[in-house]
């Protein structure tokens, strides 16, 4: 296993490396921020002095060496915007995220796990074809068109939840984790409902009926774990991809995550923070990939010997 896991960190690095390098590239393509912080009136002494205060004197592979050479030491930066600590922001906005991203994948994972369970243990049945037509039409709506209609529906039209922030307790919950659940859900019940018609049609499956098991018991004893392990790296793929995807859905509900940071962040050209956030989201990415890795690994000892290219 410690063999596994030092193959995937050392292939984790580069792709790592290149984040780095790609959002401090890109975040100088979004302007001069100077003329967004200091007035229309500020002589062209208070530029130069406001860019050298920040460093946006430098060319730009030394302004480059100097974030590479503050990340090797923990040191971001800090905001244009506050003058705070660009990690600080960071690390206070990501756990409103990774809430989120938690709650959704866990209630995906039990519905996708009951009526994915449910469908295959009667394939072809007419409760099987309607569960299989909602969950591929779930997973192909774009999150952002079911944000904007959820909010209209319930917060316009109904009135009976709020429509952006997270001042109203558990009903503010409500609206982004539907939003954020139901392409998860429609993908892991079409993963769950496959694995469990394949570990059902399996001989292991027909010798337990053979010797009498109880009906539940050989779906949840012996089907279901045995489907679990690509249930398992699809929910983690989902998982990341929630983390990495959150942007859109935290922008419209005003959700206080790290999605959003990095939206004000582009908007206002605040280098610093849009680097500080980015940053911890891939880190973020590597580690749960990582745990999917060995949870994978556990379910499947094969993967251990398999030598990442």
């Amino acid at each position: 296993m410690t063999t596994f896991l030092r193959k995937r960190v050392v292939s984790s690095g580069i792709p790592l490396l290149a984040v780095l390098l790609g959002v401090f590239l890109l975040a100088r393509l979004t302007g001069d921020p100077t003329s967004m912080y200091l007035p229309e009136s500020a002589t062209p002494a208070q530029r130069a002095e406001f860019a050298a205060a920040h460093g946006l004197d430098q060319p730009v592979w030394k302004q480059l060496l100097d974030y590479l050479w503050g990340v090797l030491h923990l040191n971001f930066g800090t905001s244009l915007r506050t003058d705070e600590p660009a990690a600080e922001m960071a690390l206070r906005a990501f756990p409103h995220t990774l809430e989120l991203a938690v709650v959704t994948v866990a209630l995906a994972v039990l519905g996708a796990v009951v009526v994915g369970s449910w469908a295959a243990y009667r394939p072809n049945s007419p409760a099987d074809r309607v569960s299989s037509f909602l969950s591929m039409t779930a997973a192909s709506v774009p999150d952002f068109w079911i944000a904007v209609t959820g909010v209209w529906i319930f917060a316009v039209v109904l009135g009976i939840l709020p429509t952006s922030g997270v001042d109203n307790g558990v009903l503010s919950w409500i609206l982004p984790i539907l939003v954020l659940m139901i392409r998860p859900l429609g993908v892991l019940t079409q993963v769950v409902r496959g694995a469990m018609v394949s570990a059902l049609s399996a001989p292991y499956v027909r010798l337990a009926r053979s010797k009498g098991a109880d009906s539940r018991r050989v779906v949840t004893h012996h089907a279901l774990r045995n489907a679990a392990a690509p249930a398992l790296t699809v929910a983690g793929d989902l998982a990341v991809s929630l983390i990495n995807g959150a942007v859109i859905v935290e922008t419209i509900f005003g959700w206080p995550g790290i999605g959003k940071l990095m939206i004000d962040s582009i908007l206002e050209r605040d280098f610093a923070v849009l680097q500080a956030a980015v940053l911890l989201t891939a880190v973020a990415i590597f580690a749960l990939n990582i745990l999917i890795d060995i949870g994978y690994a556990l379910l499947d000892p094969r993967v251990r010997d398999f030598t990442p290219v």
